[in-house]
Parts: C-alpha cells; sequence; structure tokens
C-alpha cells in the first residue's frame, strides 16, 4: 500500500492512500482519519454521493474536529474504479467514474464495477491489515446522496457487522428514480428483480431489517422529488416497524454546506451506538 499524503488534524492524522485492488482490478484511493490517543477506535465508513472521491468529505465535511473529539476513525474510500479500461462514461455524470453506486455489476463491460465486493471484503481486510488502531468489531456507516443509498443498503444486508447507520439525502428508491434506475439498468441489466439487492426499499420490503437508521434531509434540496424522495423510505420503515428518524431540514440544499451542518450531529448517533 502507497502512503500518498499524511497530515496532523486535531492531533489526530488525516492520510490518504492507494493500493492495487484484486476486487476491481484497477488501483484504489481511499482516505482514513484516525483520531488521536490511544486505540483502538471504532471505524465509522462514509461513502460519497455522485460525481465526488474520496476528497470531497476530506475537504469540506468539516469531520475531523468532532471526530478527534469522540475518538472515531473516519475511512473515505472513492466512489468507483477509475483509470484503464475502466467505462467512464465522461459524458454521463450517472455512470462511470464517480457513480459506481456501491454494487456489484454484472453486465459485459462493468467488471470492473465491484464496489459492495470492495466494501465489504477487501478494503476492510487491508485496514485491519495496516492499522492497527482499527476496531472491526465496532463499526458504522454513513453517507450522502448516492452514497447514502450505499449506506443504507450495506447496513440492511450487513446488519451483523455495522452497529449503526446514518444518511444525507439518500437515494433510497433508486429502482423507481430516473436518475438512478439508469445506472441500475446499465450495470445489472434490464431485469428489475436484479436491482432489489441494491434497493433500500426493496430490502426492507424483502425481510431486511437494521436497528435503527438517522437521515437527514434539506427541504430545498434541487433533486428531493426526482430523485430522492425520503417519505418513501418513511412509509417503507412504519409500515414494516423499521426504526427511522428523518429530519427535514428547512432552507437546506444537496450540498456540502448542508452536510457539514449536521456532520457533528451524525458523529454523535454513530458514536453513541460504536461506544
Amino acid at each position: 500500500m502507497e502512503t500518498l499524503s499524511t497530515a496532523i488534524a486535531f492531533g489526530g492524522t488525516q492520510g490518504v492512500y492507494r493500493h492495487a485492488s484484486a476486487t476491481t482490478g484497477t488501483a484504489m484511493t481511499f482516505a482514513v482519519y484516525t483520531p488521536p490517543g490511544d486505540g483502538p477506535f471504532p471505524v465509522l465508513w462514509y461513502l460519497s454521493g455522485l460525481t465526488c472521491s474520496h476528497q470531497n468529505v476530506m475537504d469540506k465535511g468539516e469531520y475531523r474536529r468532532m471526530a478527534a473529539e469522540l475518538g472515531l476513525m473516519i475511512v473515505c474510500p472513492d466512489t468507483s474504479p477509475r483509470g484503464g479500461d475502466v467505462m467512464a462514461h465522461d459524458d454521463d455524470w450517472q455512470l462511470g467514474c464517480g457513480a459506481g453506486f456501491y454494487l456489484d455489476a454484472t453486465t459485459p463491460g462493468y467488471q470492473h464495477f465491484q464496489m459492495y465486493s470492495y466494501l465489504t471484503d477487501e478494503l476492510p481486510a487491508l485496514l485491519g491489515a495496516y492499522f492497527a488502531d482499527a476496531d472491526l468489531s465496532r463499526q458504522g456507516i454513513f453517507g450522502h446522496s448516492m452514497g447514502g443509498h450505499g449506506a443504507l443498503t450495506l447496513a440492511l444486508k450487513n446488519p451483523e457487522r455495522f452497529k449503526s447507520c446514518s444518511a444525507f439525502a439518500p437515494i433510497v428508491h433508486p429502482s423507481t428514480a430516473d436518475w438512478s434506475s439508469k445506472a441500475l439498468r446499465t450495470y445489472l441489466g434490464d431485469d428489475p428483480a436484479h436491482w432489489r439487492a441494491y434497493d433500500a426499499i426493496s430490502l426492507i420490503e424483502d425481510g431486511h431489517r437494521f436497528d435503527a437508521f438517522l437521515v437527514d434531509q434539506g427541504e430545498a434540496d434541487s433533486f428531493l422529488h426526482d430523485g430522492l424522495r425520503p417519505w418513501l423510505f418513511q412509509d417503507a420503515c412504519e409500515s414494516t416497524g423499521q426504526d427511522l428518524t428523518l429530519r427535514m431540514q428547512p432552507g437546506y440544499d444537496h450540498s456540502y454546506f448542508f452536510i457539514s451542518t449536521f456532520m457533528d450531529d451524525h458523529l454523535h448517533w454513530h458514536a453513541q451506538r460504536l461506544g
């Protein structure tokens, strides 16, 4: 594994690392913030949204001060494979590089898009091997937009691994949203039955459960009605008894101004559950 950069922040260390991934068949970059003090520390995974990489939340998420105070290790993976013969789709921000949707693609040409396996198998193993202070018995996950979709689906499918989950403006029903159903069709084929494994509402309908979710959503989000639709997730949770705290935030949009405003709340949410 290659260390690209390290910097001291609030007494901890913000690092950026790169490794050759056997899962994606590409080089993968990720960021880790290790808080000050003696570990081991609970691990909180942050999944970013469309067009982003590990760097967006690292530069604009404003998580380090509270993570240092609470003793949380924050891991920020990339959103997709990149480089080489990866299908980039430079003309479409909803597909290709920056738009991995945290799934394992099955259609020809997208063999590198194995982000679900990368996040559930390879990267946690790498973290355990190279970061002695990472306590993998205490893991939480959160994310924004496409990353919120990833956080919800990974938590629902792996409740034995994750002890906490939250999301900022998540895509809750990608199978039926115009801006995400195209990606599921491209990566998984034309049969919507194959999409259900990567759709939070479908997973709840199919019997998956998680301890509790926290979701923050800006009421001034320009994607609210055509891509996000948190009320659908609320209905699915209420009809099945799934614990959900949904907070609609007046005046807030989809940006990192919104995310950074409520970042401390989410870190406290996770810290209470991770111990």
